[in-house]
């Protein structure tokens, strides 16, 4: 879209503009300034020798410059017409940059310089595209009168037209095509914020109507020339669709035919999508996919499609079933599809049929989105609806978050299309605030939640009177949490159906989803007509077919036997069971035993694809009642059988992913749903299948099958197994702040205490402080109950103390000099709107290309945010400056959640709450401390009156919150938590942690750390060392990936004044480490293990001098020694994996205290338990 304004109006057919804003096509107004002064300058100098830049001869059509009486200077301009007159010629002159006719005697008359042509004409001629005039012809013979095309355009129209851009605040056009230097657009006014397009306002007003494509190209009126490129491609000469305008050159000799004659409905073979597919795949600017093209075949077999009533797919978005504006605005915002599900979905949507959707990317509102758009820009069919304001759409989200974004693409992809004045409907608890809510005249299209829309209904009942398509967005989501009220949406939207005057209004439900389930099928039963159904997840399609699913659990050696022992040998009807195995041998194997049962047994596998033809006719046979037929195979040969009709499946070996699953479930196909026995899928779980036993039970649970309890009680144990592998994890964040995990199975993160994290040995003063009442500074908000800040002492605030020395040391001019080389996790000072702060650096971004700047991730690591500047305004923090541990504290406000059962707080109260609280003092009843996160309750803010010698309560938090309307209560938050520590503090002492040292680790979510050493993971090649707190005796703070932690095997030799340590690990990312005056700390990942390194030296060190790097593709720590004297050893205590370095014996010289002996063969990667207990196998202690 382009915005332009207006300098001439002739007709709908012919007008005069000036394009705005930016991009290639527009002008620049500087530029055409500068052009204009200096051709005046030039021409008014060149007076004196006017016969140098008089032409000589005069032509039509002959560009030249001439001199405007009525702007008073020198204008670019085409000669268009010849007079003669007494004294000088007049010639009529048209003024290209001011569109412009003007009578111009011929001594104002000068040559065109070519340097003054070097701009195009800024006066652009347009006209709507594909609309013509009509007039009213009158036939007298047979007294009738009809409305016919013209050539010419009405007067009334174009009264019409001039009123329509004279009234508007905004004019944009789309281009479509350009042919003799005029170019084709749809022209887009915006008056009272009411968008309308010009072409289909002056059709709707009947001054013209549509001319076809075909008419466009082969009118008689349209002189064929050449056209003007609307980009670096040259564009056909001619060019007959503004979908095709948008495409590159050699794509639009191929566009399918139907699309130039104006029809949509294209009914193709798979075959032909096939070929179809691969133009795309060449088309598309990534890298080649060829796997791609190899799973064509089986990319469609694995769909679903349950209908009655043929559909056809729409691969293209040439042949969508979509309104031209739709295509124009998915092309335009380089919209990659139709996907495989869109494909399907998009035909019966756009024709306004009930349609449910589930597949893998079922919450993609896109699957919705721009064929609802199709259909309401049919404004007939919404003609006989009752009177009133109220929507004709609702799209109703299982939360805010998911609105939000939905609300956002309705009005990207609805740009430029019929007003429908979309709107995001978010309402709390206040009656009052739903009373007053009033719609937008216009408003067709709500996105809310079910909460709130019922909120609302109860004080606007009227509102869904006019309500004629119902989209529910992940249904799974909607009917697993809000089943009550989505069901009462339903029955408000069924009885609006029977209201008089709705009888041939369209009626419409859209559900899409990811998971089937039999809520799903109670709303496709009680309130949809006919619905399409379209499943392309096969792992639910078999839950829509009713697949019966059964889990037996056995070891891995019986599995035999159980297989033996589940199979039917005397089916009442003929059986045919295929069974999957993962390997050859495993076939031969499994058909042995099959063969010697009394089982027909038939196998197949790549080794043997001779066989193929003979299986498929042996299988494909008619059997009696019966008989029982089963077919070993391995998964890569149902692609080339094409099995459909199997009535079960035995899964002998694990489906090695969920697609295998699906394609495995798909050879039932035939018989889901067939009402006269139920397929059987089989699945045999054994222990080296243990880690997949929670993703079984979660299917199982969600198809309804029977569970057996040994299942139940494995799973449980593996998910305990599994949150103790992550103890060393984060705190999980919602845990945290709402007492509570929804997603504990799939969370990342930890859901217990740990008292080596949580509550560990050495903290500062700032957190151990924490008791009782303490006055909070709040500094960052992250939502409505949590944020950062710090605690300020009112006796003695060691912050502001440290405030004044940071401005008195920078206010020294040289002091305040940029780092020249900014190091990763180093500690900078930061000028900031008048303040000077400590941060620290996360990441360093290289230069642009032709730059002469860099950007750094930092964190403020006293307020606990983060942010980005560029490299030199970091200046260099001196030690003293760094001896203050950070001061950023995570505040939590207790016993109050979002509403509605969301996870998240709606940014409208963050916001509120953001503007309250931030910089401002509170005071605050400490209730609980864990790691460097305190829970408060309450926390207000007090006001003192010192005359009255008495403090007034302004708000509290917790109150204002639930004032709003958009919390609620939350009494057991603290609760739930105080359960979590007595467990912890209740566990024996070996159990608590894997960890072993006097390792801190803390929460380093959204700067929760208190260590300056804590970094969210990167994959950085090295590591950087810094200046370390003098004060500071905590050690390496981070959150570790996996909780095993290995003690790598080191070397160590030193020199007269250093010390160097060599780690025996490669390949190390997220490398980081710790100098304190007696003590090292490095960690790093290596191969997804995690080494860690935790000694306290025999001697000290200079933190400042040492240093840790990269060499030969291993990390090397040199320590400067403190004394310039031999060390006697290195560690205080033994270690059996730290050894000295003998290669570098030579280096030590004869002072060497180390005895000469045999060197220990080490191994890395021990776990630190297993090296501890070992330590006194020893075969030599060098490492002392």
């Amino acid at each position: 879209m382009i915005e332009v304004l207006i300098l001439k109006i002739e007709d709908p057919g012919c007008f005069w503009v000036i394009l705005k804003g930016c991009g290639s096509l527009v002008d620049n107004e500087v530029e055409y300034r500068k052009l204009h002064a200096e051709m005046n300058q030039f021409y008014n100098q060149s007076c004196r020798d006017v016969d140098e830049v008089m032409p000589l001869t005069l032509e039509e059509g002959q560009v030249c410059v001439v001199f405007c009486q009525e702007l008073r200077c020198w204008c670019r301009a085409v000669i268009k017409t010849i007079m003669s007159c007494m004294e000088h010629c007049l010639v009529e002159c048209f003024l290209v940059d001011y569109a412009k006719y003007i009578p111009v005697k011929t001594r104002d008359i000068r040559v065109a310089v070519e340097a003054f042509m070097r701009l195009p004409y800024r006066a652009r001629k347009f006209r709507l595209y594909r609309i013509k005039p009509v007039t009213l012809h009158i036939n007298f013979c047979e007294d009738t009168a009809e409305i016919v095309p013209a050539k010419i355009w009405d007067g009334a129209a174009i009264q019409y037209f001039q009123k329509l851009l004279r009234e508007t605040t905004q004019i944009e056009a789309k281009l479509c095509a350009i042919e003799d230097e005029r170019f084709d657009v749809y022209l887009y006014v915006t008056a009272q914020d009411e968008k309308v397009c010009v072409n289909d306002e002056l059709v709707a007003k009947n001054f013209a109507c549509y001319m076809s494509t075909e008419e466009n190209t082969n009118n008689p009126t349209n002189k064929p020339s050449k056209q003007s490129p609307l980009s670096l491609v040259d564009f056909p000469e001619k060019v007959i669709s503004p979908v095709l305008a948008l495409w590159p050159v050699f794509l639009q000799g191929k566009a399918p035919q139907n699309l130039k004659t104006g029809e949509h409905n294209v009914y193709m073979l798979i075959s032909e999508i096939c070929i179809l597919c691969r133009l795309l795949q060449f088309l598309n600017p990534d890298p080649l996919k060829t796997d791609h093209f190899e799973n064509e075949k089986q990319v469609f077999q694995n769909l679903a499609f349950f209908n009655t009533i043929y559909t056809y797919l729409c691969v293209l978005i040439f042949n969508c079933s979509l309104a031209l504006i739709i295509k124009n605005n998915l092309l335009w915002n380089n919209f990659q599809g139709p996907t495989f599900t869109q494909s399907y979905c998009w035909p019966p949507i756009a024709r306004g049929c009930d349609v449910v959707v589930i597949s893998h990317h079922g919450n993609d509102p896109l699957l919705y989105i721009p064929p609802i758009l199709t259909f309401l820009q049919l404004r007939g069919c919404y003609k006989s609806l009752p009177s009133g304001n109220g929507p004709t759409t609702l799209i109703v989200c299982p939360g805010w978050k998911k609105a939000q974004l939905i609300f956002e693409l309705l009005k990207k992809y609805g740009r430029c299309s019929r007003p429908l004045h979309p709107l995001l409907l978010l309402v709390g608890l206040n009656n009052e605030e739903v009373k007053n809510i009033k719609l937008q005249q216009g408003c067709e299209v709500i996105v809310t939640t079910p909460y709130s829309l019922l909120r609302l209904l109860e004080h606007h009942s009227l509102l869904l009177l006019r309500l004629c398509h119902l989209v529910l967005d992940e249904v799974e989501v909607l009917l697993s949490e809000a089943s009550k009220q989505v069901f009462m949406i339903l029955e408000y939207y069924r009885k609006t159906i029977p209201v008089a005057g709705r009888e041939s209004v369209p009626r419409q439900v859209v559900v899409v989803g990811t998971r089937w389930n039999k809520h799903i099928e109670h709303v496709t039963r009680e309130f949809m007509n006919d619905p399409y159904i379209v499943i392309t997840s096969m792992e639910e399609a078999s839950v829509y077919g009713n697949v019966q699913q059964v889990v037996h659990l056995s070891l891995n050696c019986d599995k035999i036997s159980v297989l033996l022992r589940i199979l039917d040998y005397t089916p009442s009807n003929a059986q045919k069971t295929l069974l999957f195995t993962n390997s050859v041998d495993e076939t031969e194997m499994v058909y042995r035993v099959m063969e010697s049962s009394a089982i027909y047994c038939l196998k197949i596998h790549k080794e043997i694809e001779y066989r193929f033809k003979y299986v498929e006719e042996q299988w494909r046979k008619k059997f009696s009642p019966g008989t029982h037929v089963v077919l070993v195979l391995t998964d890569d040969c149902m692609k080339y059988l094409g099995i459909t009709d199997a009535t079960c499946v035995v899964h002998f070996s694990f489906p090695s992913s969920p697609s295998v699953f699906g394609i495995r479930l798909q050879s039932m196909s035939d018989n889901f749903r067939s009402g006269i026995e139920k397929a059987k899928s089989i699945l045999l779980l054994t222990e080296r299948n243990g880690c997949h036993a929670a993703g079984v039970l979660h299917y199982l649970e969600h198809t309804d099958a029977k569970i057996p309890p040994e299942l139940r009680d494995f799973t449980a144990g593996v998910l305990k197994a599994k949150e103790d592998m992550k103890l060393a994890r984060p705190l999980c964040h919602y845990l945290k702040a709402l007492g509570v995990c929804k997603n504990m199975r799939i969370c990342p993160d930890r859901h217990q205490v740990n008292l080596q994290i949580d509550f560990p040995p050495k903290s500062s003063d700032q957190i151990t402080s924490a008791v009782g009442y303490v006055t909070i500074l709040p500094l960052h908000i992250v939502d409505a109950t949590n944020y950062f800040g710090r605690i300020v002492d009112k006796k003695e605030d060691q912050y502001a103390i440290l405030a004044v020395e940071m401005d008195k040391y920078f206010k020294k001019a040289s002091n305040k000099v940029s780092v020249e080389m900014v190091k990763k996790l180093s500690l900078y000072g930061l000028h900031e709107e008048k303040v000077f702060h400590r941060v620290q650096v996360l990441e360093v971004f290289p230069k642009e290309e032709n730059g002469f700047f860099y950007n750094v991730t930092i964190k403020y690591i006293d307020e606990g945010r983060t942010g980005q500047v560029q490299g030199h305004q970091l200046f260099p923090l001196p030690a003293e400056l760094q001896s203050l541990p950070p001061q950023a504290v995570e505040f939590i406000v207790c016993r109050v959640k979002p509403i509605d059962n969301e996870t998240e707080w709606n940014p409208k109260i963050t916001r509120y709450i953001n503007q309250k609280i931030k910089g401002k003092l509170h005071e605050a009843r400490v209730v609980l401390t864990l790691g460097n996160t305190v829970w408060v309750d309450p926390m207000v803010q007090v006001t003192r009156l010192p005359d009255l010698k008495i403090s007034v309560n302004e708000y509290n938090i917790r109150s204002e919150i639930l004032s709003m309307g958009m919390g609620t209560d939350n009494p057991e938050h603290i609760k739930q938590l105080q359960k979590l520590c007595e467990s912890a503090k209740m566990l024996p002492p070996e159990k608590k942690t894997l960890q072993t040292s006097q390792l801190s680790i803390k929460n380093d979510r959204g700067g929760e750390g208190r260590t300056w050493v804590g970094v969210p993971p990167s994959n950085g090649p090295c590591c950087h060392c810094s200046t370390s707190w003098k004060d500071c005796g905590a050690v390496l703070s981070m959150a570790f990936r996996i909780v095993v932690v290995f003690f790598p095997e080191i070397k160590w030799f030193q020199k007269e004044d250093t010390v160097t340590m060599k780690i025996k690990i490669r390949n190390v990312t997220d490398c980081k480490c710790e100098f304190l005056r007696n003590r090292v700390t490095f960690s790093a990942f290596s191969e997804d293990k995690f080494y860690l390194v935790d000694t306290e030296l025999y001697e000290n060190i200079l933190t400042e001098k040492s240093v840790c790097e990269i060499k030969n593709e291993e990390p090397v720590i040199i320590l400067a020694k403190e004394k310039k004297e031999s060390w006697l050893k290195l560690l205080k205590h033994k270690n059996p994996n730290v050894s000295f370095d003998f290669e570098h014996w030579e280096d030590c010289g004869n002072e060497s205290p180390f005895p000469v002996g045999a060197e220990k063969l080490h191994h890395p990667a021990t776990l630190a338990m297993e090296e501890m207990e070992e330590s006194s196998d020893s075969e030599t202690e060098s490492g002392d």
